[in-house]
């Protein structure tokens, strides 16, 4: 697990400067404390921070094939490395290391631009082949290793944080105000835009090829959802099982202890059974809880069921309000706003499973391959709610549950929060129904709010991904619209940033490319069967996990920053979403700010998402554009300037 930035140069190639690489390792010294360095060649630079898990004495970056013409970075891990450095020692090729690393060089030789066809893991790479002047810039699959780049009229920067961009002064700090309606309407900014004006992300699956001064980029793979086979129940669960217990086993490689996040819920409890099951021995675990009026969200008592049926070393931290000051630090780390509080809870279970090991296994995808979430529900619920009169659905309906409290920490209140947003939901399209499920501002909402006109396009960003799967029923255009914007912009992004402030590596089992692949083919009924959501999962995992996990309410792994804005946290609202703030700042109607603070105080509604996107994007503003960024010291010290 790295950091790894570059240079290139588009018209004459010279010698990069070095004090800029310097600047761009110093700033990302919190994802590979151990080690750095960098190649400078004729018009290209690269660099790495490294954090060492395998071959931990030789495996040194970057590195080179044998008479020193092709040079790569690598930021993540090849878990088929073995195999293929088997096949490539056959060919004829010689080895130095015996770092995963190195194999991506011969890979290259051997296979040209196809060479990540082969890999099976998690990376951001970047290559440079001497003889071609060629720069090969490629990320995995499903994005689960972030890369972002900067193209400007000269030159090409690239990095796995903004950061390290953002250490050339010749990269203006604006926003990019077109992307700020995707921001509120979704909570992130789906790829390739991000918040920074003129710096994008790589797509999942991107490859860039820089080559004499042409750029030109592609995407290597996509998965399909409109080649379902039809084989017995039995059949896909044992299926499910043995690939997901091959894509655990390959994750346990590694030269440092591991262990893994523990929820309680049911992907975190099958990484988990699978570890202990493959490796006979105490899984370290680590768990996160809430206390007093916030058990709501509390799901250590299912951890603990989980910890004691297979002996783990079980660690748990109790999580209380005062996390807020983390707030800055943290945004700083993830480098573009990101209205989920997951991102507060991931850094201190991180932060907590650093103390005693170095990579850790989380249960991250399992709800978007097999059908997890609620908003999975909607065709199934339309058969029952369509049999309704037609004033009950129209008027009736929309009228009580717009008049009912809502709010997260209640089963009743959160129920009634979910029924709401159904009933208005229920008449539109497919693609307008999923938009109107993970919606934080809606249309009408962001006219009253913002104070210049923007062209709200995030729906046509989201149709561009419903086009790709118009063949496939609803849950699985559903799942794949997810797969290409929620999972790798706000999911995985954030699992890898908040992982990686802590300098500890996170791999995914759910997020193997060929558990994807295979999830693709099953029917959609075995995903979701009547009301009843991971329906084959849960078949797949009854040997391993009791009946208080498999079926029990869902939980997401966020914090509850509704009541404590209500409470311990009204002095961040009202100073960051203070009237002259919101007026100095220029982009929202205080007017309307004021009434969504009001409304959440008194719950008339449960603004918790827009309230948590207004104070990141706030906050993300005041570090990132008011201020410049300090460069990192050392480990783990990295904050805004003051």
């Amino acid at each position: 697990m790295c950091g790894i930035y570059g240079s290139i140069d588009l018209r004459e190639p010279g010698r990069p400067p070095r004090e800029l690489l310097d600047r761009m390792s110093r700033s990302l010294v919190h994802r590979g404390p151990d080690d750095s360095g960098a190649y400078f060649g004729r018009g290209v630079a690269l660099g790495m921070r490294r954090l060492s898990i395998i071959d931990l004495s030789t495996g040194h970056q970057p590195l080179c094939n044998e008479d020193e013409t092709v040079w790569v970075v690598l930021n993540g891990e090849i878990y088929n490395f073995q195999q293929l450095r088997d096949r490539l020692q056959r060919a004829g090729h010689h080895f130095k290391t015996n770092s995963d690393t190195e194999v991506i060089v011969h890979l290259y030789e051997e296979d040209g631009l196809d060479f990540v066809k082969s890999l099976r893991g998690m990376f951001g790479l970047a290559l440079w082949d001497t003889k071609r002047a060629r720069c090969v810039i490629a990320r995995d699959r499903l994005g689960k290793k972030p890369l972002y780049v900067w193209r400007g009229p000269d030159r090409i920067l690239f990095a796995s944080e903004v950061k390290a961009i953002l250490q050339d002064d010749a990269v203006p700090r604006r926003m990019n105000r077109s992307a700020l309606p995707s921001y509120l309407a979704l909570g992130y900014v789906p790829a390739p835009q991000t918040l920074f004006e003129g710096i994008d992300k790589l797509l999942p699956a991107g490859i860039l090829v820089v080559e004499k001064g042409q750029v030109t980029e592609t995407e290597y793979w996509d998965v399909r959802f409109d080649q379902v086979e039809d084989h017995p129940e039995s059949y896909w669960v044992e299926q499910v099982r043995e690939k997901f217990l091959e894509s655990v086993k390959i994750r346990l490689v590694s030269d440092v202890p591991l262990g893994a996040f523990l929820s309680g819920g049911i992907d975190s409890s099958a990484v988990v059974a699978a570890m202990a099951n493959l490796t006979g021995r105490a899984v370290k675990t680590y768990s996160i809880g809430f206390a007093g009026k916030d058990k709501f969200y509390n799901e250590l008592p299912y951890a603990e069921m989980i910890a004691k049926r297979y002996s783990t070393d079980h660690h748990e931290i109790i999580v209380r309000p005062d996390v807020v000051e983390l707030l800055p630090r943290l945004l700083w780390h993830l480098d573009e706003p990101i209205a989920d509080s997951a991102f507060v809870t991931t850094y201190l279970v991180s932060k907590l499973a650093r103390e005693s090991v170095t990579v850790i296994l989380s249960g991250v995808g399992g709800d978007e391959l097999f059908g997890g979430y609620r908003r999975y529900l909607g065709d199934n619920l339309m058969r029952y709610y369509g049999k309704l009169p037609e004033s009950m659905r129209k008027r009736l309906l929309p009228a009580l549950f717009s008049r009912l409290p809502q709010d997260r920490n209640s089963s009743w209140k959160n129920l009634f929060r979910y029924a709401n947003g159904f009933v208005r939901s229920a008449v539109l399209p497919p693609a307008e129904r999923y938009m109107s499920y993970v919606t934080v501002f809606s249309a009408d909402m962001q006219n009253s709010l913002l104070t210049d006109a923007f062209d709200q396009n995030c729906l046509a960003t989201l149709q561009k991904y419903f086009s790709r799967v118009s063949k496939a029923d609803t849950l699985h255009q559903n799942i794949y619209v997810d797969l290409k914007t929620s999972l790798p912009d706000d999911l995985l992004l954030l699992t890898d940033k908040a992982s990686m402030a802590a300098s500890i590596e996170c791999r995914a089992p759910f997020m193997d490319h060929e558990l994807v692949e295979l999830s693709s083919r099953i029917p959609s009924n075995l995903k979701v069967r009547g009301m009843q959501m991971k329906y084959l999962l849960k078949k797949a995992f009854a040997p391993w996990l009791p009946d208080q996990i498999l079926h029990r309410s869902k939980r997401g792994f966020g914090a509850p920053v509704g009541s404590w804005l209500r409470d311990q946290l009204d002095p961040l609202l009202s100073e960051t979403l203070s009237p002259e703030r919101i007026r100095l700042r220029g982009l929202f109607n205080p007017v309307a700010v004021e009434k969504l603070v009001a409304d959440h105080r008194a719950e008339l509604a449960d603004h918790t998402d827009h309230l948590l996107a207004l104070i990141c994007l706030e906050l993300w503003c005041q570090i990132y554009l008011d201020k410049p960024v300090r460069v990192a010291e050392s480990e783990n010290c990295a904050l805004p300037a003051t």
